[in-house]
């Protein structure tokens, strides 16, 4: 994927690179850069909407942790080369028409072609750019940082006009349909994945709350009914992202992974309440309407490769990996950590599929009690080895809290497994 998308860049920029032999003097070399960077930033605004229009093919294959990064990186890129093709075109234009700065700035502004709609863009990005850092991100709600990022697509498409009065585009008809061809497919991506999708499968599956079940103190499972769920394409190891269609709920998507395989009957999550949203999932009732965006997610059995396998997983993150542990063929070994024994949710089902399947389960928790079933096994490359034999042979599925995957992550690269075959998928994006 990363292949194509840099061959992409430089399709784009080859009839500028082609002309750079005949460059000469400031002006010249300014208007160049420009010309390079303005094509170079319009191209990673295109890349910057498909890496989130959610693509089946692209989510199921890449994973949505990483086109999410891949996402914040084209960003960076765009606010970059962007800033840098203002800079080098207004010099260039400056430096020509013989005017001061502010007077040239000014003049550009008002009179280029589509200048002032591709500026206000430019202002917009570095705006929503400025609520992505992760200081100011701390400080405000997940669903006001996700809803400003919509202005994202505004401030593109403000720019797009401009991007086609370019030299590159404007002599020639060729280029300036494949570039027009390149945004009108991004777009309907987005509208098709984004917005009709969801709609249509939210009026086919009819989704509601069936029953809430308490798992520990901090854990419920949510029971969903609805029509035709065996055709909603779900693997073990997807989620999906929830709208509980109830006051106080309803405008927020909440990414929450299948606790179960996806049957006829019913889907299930589990949920350990951390915030606002996951909290009040244990005060669902019975007969909400729940509206489902996905299936989403990288973390199933088509990246397996060995034929043995071990999941570890860390508090509620055993979600996806109870799924996997049922459903996943050949030899599977789960090791579920916990601070403490009462945080070992799920554990009748996971006894009973360990004894249907002649798998094994390592239950590990910090804090022993007297009854504790499991035992403390630090997270260390040889403890895992003495754990695990053969553990250097195994695909790794991984998933918890972000401070129990790194440190499973640098245990098992110190156990011997590669770093090729440990697979997980974080929700922080």
């Amino acid at each position: 994927m990363l292949v194509l998308i840099y061959a992409g860049a430089a399709v784009a920029t080859a009839t500028c690179w082609a002309d750079v032999t005949s460059v000469a003097g400031f002006a010249g070399w300014a208007a160049w850069v420009g010309r390079l960077t303005g094509l170079l930033a319009g191209y990673a605004c295109a890349i910057l909407l498909g890496l989130v229009a959610r693509v089946p093919a692209l989510d199921h294959g890449v994973g949505t942790d990483r086109l999410a990064r891949w996402h914040a990186t084209a960003g960076r890129y765009t606010i970059v080369l962007s800033v840098t093709h203002m800079l080098f075109a207004t010099a260039a234009y400056v430096a020509r028409s013989g005017i001061g700065v502010l007077e040239g700035t000014a003049g550009l502004l008002l009179d280029g072609p589509g200048m002032l709609e591709a500026a206000v863009g430019l202002l917009l990005l570095i705006g929503v750019a400025i609520t992505s850092v992760r200081e100011a991100r701390r400080r405000m709600r997940y669903e006001t940082w996700h809803y400003l990022h919509f202005i994202t697509y505004g401030a593109v498409f403000l720019a797009f006009a401009h991007q086609l009065t370019g030299p590159d585009f404007a002599g020639s008809a060729v280029m300036s349909v494949l570039w027009q061809a390149l945004y009108v497919s991004v777009s309907a991506l987005l509208i098709w994945y984004r917005f009709l999708t969801p709609l249509r499968r939210a009026l086919r599956h009819r989704l509601r709350v069936a029953e809430i079940r308490r798992e520990s103190p901090a854990v419920v499972s949510v029971y969903l009914t609805g029509a035709h769920l065996d055709e909603l394409g779900a693997e073990p190891g997807q989620f999906f992202r929830w709208r509980f269609l109830t006051p106080g709920m309803w405008w927020t998507a909440n990414p929450y992974s299948l606790s179960a395989p996806v049957n006829a009957r019913f889907l299930r999550i589990t949920v350990k309440g951390v915030g606002d949203h996951s909290r009040a999932l244990a005060r669902l009732r019975p007969g909400t309407r729940v509206w489902a965006e996905g299936p989403y997610g990288a973390l199933t059995a088509a990246r397996r490769r060995r034929p043995q396998v071990l999941l570890v997983g860390g508090g509620v993150g055993i979600s996806p990996l109870r799924a996997l542990f049922e459903t996943l063929p050949g030899q599977v070994t789960l090791v579920y950590m916990a601070r403490r024994d009462e945080e070992l949710i799920l554990r009748g089902e996971l006894d009973a599929i360990a004894l249907m399947r002649g798998a094994t389960v390592h239950y590990t928790v910090d804090e022993l009690s007297g009854s504790s079933g499991g035992r403390s096994v630090p997270l260390t490359g040889r403890a895992l080895r003495t754990l695990i034999p053969g553990l250097a042979v195994h695909d790794v599925y991984l998933c918890g809290p972000s401070g129990m995957t790194t440190a499973a992550r640098q245990a098992l690269r110190r156990a011997g497994v590669p770093n090729r075959r440990i697979y997980l998928e974080s929700f922080d994006f």
